[in-house]
């Protein structure tokens, strides 16, 4: 026997043969031969590591360090370093997003760290060419033990205690199906093995087979010697041809031992395997279509009963299992059915193998023990998701499954706990989406595809998939109509009660669950002719525009800054947005998160080029005068984003327009809530005074309910009010000494800071309490009113935080320390603060926003010496003023109920957007719930809600650049320059800077 110091694991399954496995498996043999090293060094095949986003993969023994995305061109230095030198090569280590450190060894990567490996025991340990290799790690030895220890009945009852399920989809009790088979009459019985498999994004079974085939094969023959069969067949799609070949050889393999073929183990048993291939046909995944498949039929399905069980292939007894179901036998025969049934749940035993597959940052194949929580699945295995993008659902169980939302993240994966949410199991494929997928287009894609694969036998699954489709079809193209989804409804019970097979009874599925858990998605297509997630391409410009709340046209003014038009591209934005050079420098830019640019490199810096336009188009261009032209009065109470923008809008349709102002400044949060190192105030005031020049009238100190109250406002002739408070009201901290003298909340000192009262700062330790912008711009204040030192305390994880990711960068860069998972107990100090009392927090469960809840770690209190403290955990709206109207509705939360589309109250006249309905919002979704105001108002009084937007040519001007192009980045003032002022931090972009990010525009709004 030789002997070798090292061996190297290289992934030949499907996913790394892609990538390139065999060209680097040759250069590291040819590379070990010229350095002399073949006989120290054994390379080998093994099967699909299950990690397949990264690569070809690769693991070394006995270290067990695991290299990912390794290359022919990596293979010399990785010689030279780890075989020569006996130095770990760092750069093809894996590292996950929120970690600094790479993982060597692979047991400590949590994408294998969180499994627990049964079906999958052999995949990526073995050659699945070698039965010796599988012989070695205990192969044949169940069935050894079966037929030498147990009778037929024995192997019956040891599946049925172990609790197995059939792992193809419906989880019908294996012992029970395998029962059935074995008390029906018969002297010719079969086994039949489905690895047919499918549901797109799965490959379940073809890793099992490509990895570890001798173990479907032993559990076929284990099943064969219980229910009295000497056949089996296993019918496997003629795509799979590593899995098919693997197969092949295994059985040939088997059948020279004597572990196939005649008196195996020297027993009475005969057992012999053949393969089918099957032409792909979806439909022959169900288990009577497949049985005509093999009898050479055409797969259609036929009633039930008889089933099966009684009579099946060629009318013998059959039993159909899955490939991973038949894995799990060898190893339940083995350890006993008690060692199964201990994992898992109540009434789901053991592990389930999932292909995790869509927008997840470790796409590839895991297996977990039944009871596992999605949410589990999704961010601790999986790695969450790609770019920082928010999870939106999972898809389970494939085109007759369904969708599971954010809120339900904590569901534990099991048959009956998926089933109450309108999916099912399946045979494992998990498919993963971000904000960015349309839930309509997607249940349009899986109905298609069911509809498509259909075999026409029965008419409900014929004649209503295709109606289905068409309905959504209609939905996609903008064309929908009230009643479509309630008629989808209906359609789709229609199917389920009715159609022949499973296909068809599980087909309405996806559309079911979807308007389940996304109706709001299939109202704003039918009702508002929009797809929020920007895929539904004929209901929208462009992607950035549709993200955009107040609907800028951003294709166009980036364009007319390309051409050096840049008083046209103000114009273009300002008819859409009042406040351009504030949202050029504190909007949180939906529409970036939307660019196609980021598909080839990062996505446009279209805040940045906004900031450019407006700043030269506020220097170069004035507002003029309006004349009402309506006899109406409107009040707006509040002068925040909102209230402006509505007031903006109504006082160019010609009305007379009054805002009231509790403050002694106009802008709101804009002017009280937001530092001027982000926002200058000047800058602010020239916007505002652009709108007060149309016409507005301003009273300013002017508290409603105080000063003034509703009635009174409707007494003095106003015909419509628009309520448009924000949110100043701090959250309570609620924890002991938290009204002690150096404790000041968020929203209170970041107003008392931008209206010019003095704080005592300098000098002092600072603690903030919060991870929203509130909080970072209060930590980032103190730090430039000469804070020693500023720390912030966030509950949760860092990637959790609300902020602006560019702002906590910033906020690090300046030197402000933040301690994730840390929670306050309470604040100490006689007469004043002199410290703060902390908790660790731990992460569990999800709560319904996708982020983990926090919970206090008990003993693990500590303590913190601090001079001031400043929590921001929250702001509310101050609506008390409010509450002598009839019939007004509030929320749970505080906030005003008012009709989605008209922003109407239930009081007539009475309208209320912004912060007070939405809870503290952003600068953009204030600025279009004025407009949206705005609009409703002029309706309600006759007119007709439509606004004078001009309409633009969309061609393309320039070149395209789609080759890789990095994105401009603006200046800004480096960290030396921010001590001890509030100058702006941002520069901006420079003429030249700004027509060369514009140029990397893609124009996605020109259709050709």
């Amino acid at each position: 026997m030789e002997f070798y110091r090292s061996h190297v694991l290289i992934c030949a399954g499907t996913g790394c043969t892609a990538s390139g496995s065999h060209p680097t498996k040759e250069a590291l043999i040819k590379e070990l031969e010229k350095r002399g090293l073949a006989k120290e060094v054994k390379v080998l095949d093994t099967g699909c590591f299950g990690f397949c986003s990264f690569g070809p993969n690769m693991v070394v023994y006995p270290e067990g360090t695991f290299y990912c995305h390794v290359h022919p061109e990596d293979v010399a230095e990785l010689v030279e370093e780890h075989f020569i030198k006996g130095r770990v090569l760092k750069r093809l280590l894996y590292q996950p997003e929120s970690a600094e450190e790479k993982i060597v060894d692979f047991k400590e990567i949590p994408f294998f760290k969180y499994q627990e490996r049964i079906a999958l025991r052999n995949c990526g340990l073995i050659d699945p060419e070698s039965i010796e290799e599988y012989i070695a790690r205990d192969g044949y030895q169940a069935l050894g033990k079966v037929l030498k220890e147990y009778k037929p009945v024995d192997v019956l009852e040891e599946i049925k205690k172990s609790g197995l399920r059939g792992r193809g989809g419906g989880g019908f009790p294996t012992g029970m199906k395998w029962e059935f088979a074995h008390r029906a009459p018969g002297d010719v019985k079969y086994i039949v093995c489905n690895a047919d498999e499918g549901d797109p994004g799965a490959f379940m079974d073809r890793s099992i087979l490509e990895g570890d085939p001798h173990s479907v094969l032993e559990g076929m023959a284990i099943a064969g010697y219980a229910i009295g069969a000497e056949k089996g067949y296993v019918y496997i799609r003629a795509e799979y041809p590593i899995a098919v070949s693997r197969l092949k050889k295994a059985i040939e393999q088997a059948t020279a031992l004597g572990l196939l073929g005649k008196k195996i183990f020297g027993s009475d048993f005969n057992f012999e395997i053949e393969i089918r291939l099957g032409a792909g046909a979806f439909v022959c995944g169900e288990e009577t279509a497949l049985l005509a498949s093999i009898e050479g039929r055409r797969g259609e399905p036929r009633p039930r009963p008889p089933f099966p069980a009684i009579s099946g292939l060629w009318g013998k007894p059959t039993v159909i299992n899955n490939v991973e179901t038949l894995a799990n036998v060898p190893t339940i025969i083995r350890n006993g059915w008690e060692w199964f049934a201990s994992i898992g749940t109540e009434k789901s035993k053991g592990t389930k193998v999932f292909a995790l597959a869509g927008k997840i940052n470790n796409n590839g194949l895991i297996e977990v023990p039944m009871g596992t929580k999605l949410g589990d699945v999704i961010f601790d295995i999986g790695g969450g998701i790609p770019k920082g993008k928010k999870f939106k659902a999972a898809q389970t169980g494939g085109p007759s499954g369904g969708c599971i939302p954010v809120e339900h993240l904590n569901v534990p994966i099991d048959y009956d706990s998926l089933t109450a949410l309108g999916t099912i199991m399946g045979s494992g494929g998990l498919i993963v989406m971000d904000e960015d997928t349309c839930m309509v287009d997607l249940a349009k894609f899986f109905l298609d595809f069911v509809k498509d694969e259909s075999c026409g036998k029965c008419t409900p699954c014929r004649i209503g998939t295709t109606r289905m489709l068409e309905i959504l079809d209609r939905i996609t193209k903008g064309q929908g109509q009230e009643g479509d989804v309630e008629l989808l409804i209906e359609l789709g019970q229609q199917i389920k009660d009715s159609a022949l097979c499973g296909l068809g009874q599980t087909a309405p599925n996806p559309v079911l669950s979807t308007i389940r858990y996304f109706r709001e998605e299939y109202d704003a297509h039918i009702r508002d002719k929009r797809c929020p997630a920007s895929v539904c391409a004929t209901m929208f410009n462009s992607p950035c525009q549709n993200a955009c709340p107040a609907g800028v046209d951003v294709p166009i003014y980036i364009d007319q800054i390309r051409q050096g038009r840049l008083e046209e591209a103000y114009q273009t934005i300002v008819q859409a947005n009042p406040f351009p050079v504030v949202c050029g420098r504190v909007c949180n830019h939906p529409c970036e998160g939307k660019c196609n640019r980021a598909k080839i490199d990062e996505p446009l810096a279209i805040r940045e080029l906004k900031r450019f336009a407006a700043d030269y188009g506020i220097e170069h261009s004035q507002a003029s005068a309006i004349e009402p032209t309506k006899e109406d009065k409107i009040a707006i109470i509040g002068s925040g984003p909102a209230g402006l923008s509505a007031a903006n809008y109504l006082a160019k349709m010609g009305y007379k327009v009054t805002v009231f102002e509790a403050l002694p400044v106009a802008g709101g949060m804009m002017a009280v809530g937001i530092p001027e190192y982000r926002l200058p105030k000047a800058t602010l005031e020239k916007e505002i005074e652009n709108i007060l020049k149309l016409g507005v009238e301003l009273k300013l100190n002017t508290t409603i309910g105080k000063d003034i109250t509703m009635q009174e406002l409707l007494e003095q002739g106003y015909k419509a009010i628009f309520v448009a408070v924000g949110a100043h009201k701090d959250q309570d901290l609620g924890i002991p000494g938290a009204d002690l003298p150096g404790v000041v909340p968020g929203a209170t000192f970041l107003r008392q800071l931008n209206l010019g009262e003095k704080l005592e700062v300098k000098g002092k330790k600072v603690a903030v309490i919060g991870g929203g912008n509130v909080a970072i711009d209060a930590a980032r204040s103190a730090l430039r009113l000469g804070a020693s030192e500023v720390f912030i305390l966030y509950r949760r994880a860092r990637q959790d935080m609300p902020a602006l990711p560019e702002e906590i960068h910033e906020a690090e860069i300046e030197g402000i320390k933040i301690y994730p998972q840390v929670g306050p107990v309470e604040i100490l100090g006689e007469g004043k603060v002199s410290a703060l009392k902390c908790i660790k927090m731990q992460l569990g469960d999800f709560d319904a926003s996708g982020r983990r809840k926090a919970t206090p770690i008990p003993g693990s209190e500590y303590t913190m010496e601090v001079d001031l403290v400043i929590p921001a955990i929250g702001q509310t709206t101050d609506l008390t003023f409010m509450t002598q109207l009839d019939n007004l509705g509030l929320t749970k939360q505080g906030t005003v109920v008012v009709d989605q589309k008209s922003l109407a109250t239930n009081v007539p006249g009475i309208y209320a957007g912004g912060d007070c309905v939405l809870g503290p919002s952003t600068v953009i979704e204030a600025i279009a719930a004025g407009k949206q105001a705005a609009k409703a108002i002029d309706r309600y009084l006759g007119g007709t809600g439509e606004l004078n937007e001009p309409k633009y040519e969309r061609k393309v001007n320039g070149p395209i650049i789609e080759h890789e192009e990095p994105r401009v980045k603006a200046n800004c003032l480096s960290p030396e320059q921010r001590l001890g002022n509030f100058a702006e931090v941002e520069l901006g972009y420079t003429r030249e800077a700004a027509i060369a990010e514009a140029s990397r525009c893609l124009r996605c709004d020109v259709r050709e």
